[in-house]
This record gives C-alpha cells, structure tokens and sequence, in this order.
C-alpha cells in the first residue's frame, strides 16, 4: 500500500512538473515567428510560429515577438504589453475587410511597441492600426497602406480611439510610411485627458481624405515630415484638437486647415506650397515658415516671436 501510495506521488510531482514547463513554455519572454512556422509550436528559435495570433498567446506580458525571416503573419489583437518586430524581414501583415491590428490593453502602464511592419490592407481593410485602449503605443519603421473601408469611403492607416482616463494616452509614430489609405492617422477619441499624437521622421502620401485628422481632445505634433499629395486636407483639426507642425513640408494637399474657430494650428520653420485652398482656421505662425503658391491663399497672421 505504501508503496502504491509512493508511486502516486511521484506520478503527481511528475505531471505538476511538466504542467509548469508547459505554463513556462507557453509564457516565454521572447517568441518567434517564421514563414514556414506552425503554430502548434513552441514559438522558440527552432520551433517558430507562424502568426503574430499564434505567438502571442505564448509570450508574456513585456514580452517580445520576433520575425525570423520574411512572411505573412495575419493580423491580431493585442491585450498586453508587447513589442512585434519585424527585425530586418518584410514582416507582412495582411488583412481584407477588417483591422489588422487591434490595440486593447490595460490604461495604467501597457506599452505596445510596433516595430518594422508591413501592413497592407489590399484595398478593403478598414483600420491598419485600431487603438482602443493602451497607456503608450509606439509604431516604429512601420508601412501602413490600401485601408481604404467599405467603398472606399472610411479606412484609416492608423486611428487612435481611446476614450480612458487613468493616464495621458500617447502615440508614437516614427520613421513610417502611410499612404494610399481613406485617412492616414486619425486620432478622434473622447479621452478625458488629452490625447497626444507624435509624428517624427515619417511620410503621409496620397491618402483618399486628410494625411492626419485630429478631433475631441487630440494633440497633434508632426515634425520632421512630409504630408503630401493627400486628397483633403494635409493637416486638419477641429473642435477642441490642437496640431502643431515643425520642420516638415506640405506640398499638393487640398490645404491645411484649423476647420472650427476651436480647433487651433500652430505652425514653425515648415514650407506650404502648391496646395489647393492654402491655410484656413485659427492659426498661430512663429514667422519662420516658407508658405506661397498656394491657390486658396498664402496669407498667415502676424508672427508670434520666440518666448
């Protein structure tokens, strides 16, 4: 008897053992995915997944998801803290018809990091990057394109809806490409706190509507950039949102536009030119910008000197 009692035992501490190698297993802290992976793997180096969907279900939270080699990895929903890199691959995620990326984690300290993506949404996706809910997101070396909705009339290369208030939601966009969608980067939610948008480095073409659209309680700054060729305006904000553009070039847009005596624009060191309807709104100009050939007007108000 006590030696069946024994047995027992043993059989026990050898499946708690292996159920925590499982648990271990599935939560590892950084997971990699393949173009010749299969998600019933272990997402390791040797054994990689072969979607983002399937690799982050195994990797824990302030984790990090890898690309081994180019591939399509699908789209996914991400509900913690996590960064998805591409590394130096053509890291594809493809989508037709929805989102590709859903944002929905924690508002206390979730960081999200998207790092060297290419997100495609073949004409018929609906948002490339949808944030519903995250402390910070930072999209990094990112091409986001062809989200052009239903019809064509309501796609969006990146569209920041956030609605919490526990911390300053921030979204940080750096080095990207965003093009060839309805409206590039939206930020449109009822955030109690103000909802900070920053664009550095990165290029805003030939989108159906507005390169970038603020609304509600948006901050929008866009520095170091080129918003050009957008169908609407390059830069547009109205209601309670604020922009302000530094160093970057807006060239071929219908205009740039602070639409609602609320929504206010302030502008320093960029150059407008060629657009169609010129510069309209409330704006406030640092006297250091290269604004002419603009159809609709070239006019700014009377400079605001350095502080």
């Amino acid at each position: 008897m006590n030696k069946f009692r024994f047995t027992i035992n043993i059989l026990a501490i050898a499946i708690f053992t292996l159920a925590l190698a499982s648990i271990a297993q599935a939560q590892a802290t950084r997971t990699w995915v393949s173009g010749v992976g299969d998600d019933a793997n272990p997402c390791s180096r040797t054994a990689p997944c072969k979607t983002f969907a399937g690799a982050i279900s195994k990797t824990a939270a302030q984790g990090e998801i890898n690309a081994l080699d180019s591939g399509g990895f699908g789209g996914v929903t991400i509900t913690k803290s996590i960064t998805i890199d591409g590394d130096s691959n053509i890291a594809g995620v493809l989508v037709s018809g929805t989102n590709a990326i859903n944002v929905n984690t924690a508002s206390t300290d979730d960081v999200v990091v998207l790092r060297n993506l290419d997100i495609n949404g073949l004409g018929t996706g609906l948002v490339g990057i949808k944030i519903f809910q995250a402390k910070a997101v930072m999209v990094e070396n990112c091409s986001i394109y062809g989200f052009r909705g239903t019809g064509g009339t309501n796609g969006r290369g990146i569209s920041d809806e956030r609605t919490q208030g526990t911390n300053i939601p921030m979204l940080y966009i750096t080095n990207c490409d965003i093009r060839n969608n309805v409206t590039g980067v939206a930020a449109s939610g009822a955030s109690p706190l103000l909802d900070r948008v920053i664009i550095e480095f990165s290029r805003i073409h030939r989108n159906n509507s507005f390169g970038v659209f603020g609304s509600a309680s948006s901050v929008i700054s866009v520095s170091r950039s080129n918003v050009s060729g957008n169908l609407s305006d390059g830069v547009h904000v109205e209601g309670s949102a604020q922009a302000v553009i530094v160093s970057s070039v807006l060239t071929n847009n219908q205009g740039v536009a602070a639409n609602n005596v609320s929504g206010t624009l302030s502008l320093a060191d960029t150059t407008i030119m060629n657009n169609i309807s010129g510069v309209g709104g409330t704006i406030t100009s640092f006297g250091n910008n290269n604004v002419r050939s603009n159809a609709g007007g070239n006019a700014l108000p009377a400079p605001v000197g350095q502080q």
